[in-house]
């Protein structure tokens, strides 16, 4: 990946309430100030960096849109957690790398912290970085043979009820070859990347996010049979909603809300022109993050 001289700075904020926000924004946006970067924010955080940030500081700043800030940048900061680097990977351009910084609990995919990362942009500055770059998933809901909605997700895609807690049956194919029937309460599809995430809680398996594959795991599962499944992401994958009821809803990366009708045909494809380039932290292996956050394998001292 080309390095281009980064100038244009893009910061995207947690949606919700961040900490400390005042000190944060102050400290960060004179701190990029004084490296002589042009430093944006979305226009919707206009109030909010009214209520945070002093007058001095805010002239520093400009506001911009996401088609700006998502496609003309140099690159992008987001602030917050894993929540907020998804909803910036599903609409940046690859050409942006995206700066992850962990201001959340959890943070498995953000891949600093914020008692480093301005040790970490000085480096970057330097254009001393590497990239994860990974593709995104898109979802496509196709009714009466015509393709009436399409979204993108990184993580995961989610089955469920939107009513109170009854089965209901998905039949799930690939590539045309039917998979299985499955009832129950849903089912997940999950990148690798998303393997960690509700899937894990599911039940499902911890995927290596360098294998090519989606897994399917399905959610309370009528049935002893149906266990998670790990197919390839070559693969195209085919769901319908089997019963006659309008109250099943897809759930993107936690995010977005998409309602199935009866017959509707969903159809997910690794995307091949859609990617992502998140700047990798070299300090920080997969694994070693699995220890410290999941306390995966670490062994007990006796």
């Amino acid at each position: 990946m080309k390095k281009n001289v980064i100038k244009k700075v893009g910061i995207i904020l947690k949606p919700s309430k961040l900490d400390d926000i005042s000190n944060l924004i102050t400290h960060l946006v004179r701190w990029l100030n004084r490296r002589e970067k042009d430093i944006y924010f979305l226009i919707q955080e206009d109030a909010r960096l009214n209520k945070h940030v002093s007058p001095k500081t805010k002239k520093l700043i400009n506001l911009e849109t996401e088609q700006f800030i998502f496609k003309k940048t140099d690159l992008l900061i987001s602030l917050g957690g894993d929540g907020t680097l998804l909803g910036v990977c599903r609409n940046i351009s690859p050409k942006i790398p995206v700066f992850g910084v962990n201001l959340g609990r959890l943070g498995f995919i953000t891949e600093f912290s914020k008692n480093e990362f301005y040790e970490k942009l000085n480096i970057i500055f330097l254009g001393k970085y590497d990239v994860i770059k990974t593709h995104l998933f898109s979802l496509e809901i196709i009714e009466n043979g015509k393709k009436v909605r399409k979204e993108y997700f990184m993580n995961d895609a989610v089955f469920t009820k939107n009513e109170i807690a009854r089965m209901f049956t998905l039949s799930v194919s690939s590539d045309d070859e039917h998979i299985y029937d499955i009832s129950g309460d849903g089912l997940i599809v999950s990148s690798t990347y998303g393997s960690t995430a509700y899937s894990l809680a599911a039940g499902g398996p911890i995927v290596h996010p360098e294998v090519r594959a989606m897994i399917l795991t399905p959610i309370c599962a009528h049935s002893l049979t149906h266990r998670p499944l790990v197919i390839p992401d070559s693969h195209t994958l085919q769901v319908k909603l089997v019963e006659k009821i309008n109250t099943v809803n897809i759930t993107l990366d936690g995010q977005i809300c998409v309602p199935i009708k009866h017959n509707s045909q969903v159809k997910i494809t690794k995307e091949s022109r859609r990617s992502v380039s998140i700047i990798k932290n070299n300090e920080r292996t997969y694994f070693h993050t699995l220890k410290e956050k999941f306390v995966h394998g670490r062994r007990e001292v006796y």
